[in-house]
């Protein structure tokens, strides 16, 4: 079994005092959990990274980006690159989620090449899959879930490289969520495509993500293939975020 991952998307949301003081809370609890039974990462907005860093450095929490340009340096106004994550003390990035795929139109293609940008860097990219409200009811969950994990998979992808997170756009923020059983299913067909493409894929953490919560947090953890939770909104609250990681055993 792998161990859990919880990772906290705070998206764009945190000033200065806000990120400082939800770190500090948070690293406050991992140390004083003597060996917590689960691994936790925060992923804040770019201009709260160092801060983030600095807050919670030898803490055993995981400092993360939520996104990176494919290319290491160059004339990209507003990006941030792999190299300046790592730089920030980072060791893992989201690419892919939903929000970027939607929002700006990021294409599979595109989505690996930033993974593949990440693993050159020597961080982790925690790449994101999932099905729109639409495609969900038309049945397409598997197919379009497959595809996408397919397509943005990078070159040299391994167990040690790679996170996958299934996040059901329909679920992001709504307070819904799919059956265990819905959950079950995605998460095993995830695990296959891994297999023929990935040595060692059961060792892939795959997270759920998607209107994760304290109160549905431990029924979600139990579902076989479920490594860990992709949090949004509950990761800006250290009590709800931390729950959330309890919920884990």
């Amino acid at each position: 079994m792998n161990r859990k991952l919880i990772a906290g998307n705070w998206k764009m949301n945190g000033l200065s005092a806000e990120a400082e003081a939800l770190a500090g809370d948070l690293a406050r609890r991992y140390r004083g959990a003597g060996a917590p039974a689960f691994d936790m990462l925060l992923c804040p907005p770019a201009p709260a990274i160092g801060l983030v860093g600095r807050t919670i450095a030898g803490s055993g929490l995981a400092l993360g980006g939520q996104d990176c340009h494919a290319d290491p340096k160059g004339a990209h106004t507003g990006d941030i690159s792999a190299e300046m994550l790592g730089d920030l003390g980072c060791s893992h990035v989201i690419v892919g989620h939903s929000e970027r795929r939607q929002d700006h139109g990021e294409t599979d293609e595109q989505v690996a090449a930033k993974a593949a940008a990440a693993l050159g860097a020597g961080l982790i990219a925690v790449i994101c899959v999932g099905e729109t409200l639409e495609e969900r009811d038309a049945g397409e969950t598997l197919d379009v879930c497959g595809r996408q994990l397919a397509g943005s998979l990078p070159p040299g992808a391994n167990p040690d490289t790679v996170v996958i997170a299934y996040e059901p756009v329909w679920a992001i923020g709504t307070g819904r969520t799919p059956t265990v059983d819905d959950v079950g299913v995605t998460h095993s067909h995830i695990r296959g495509t891994l297999s023929g493409r990935i040595a060692g894929a059961e060792r892939v953490r795959i997270l759920y993500g998607g209107s994760v919560k304290p109160s549905n947090a431990a029924e979600l953890m139990a579902v076989a293939n479920v490594d860990g939770a992709l949090v949004g909104g509950a990761s800006l609250v250290a009590d709800d975020f931390w729950a959330i990681g309890a919920a884990c055993g």
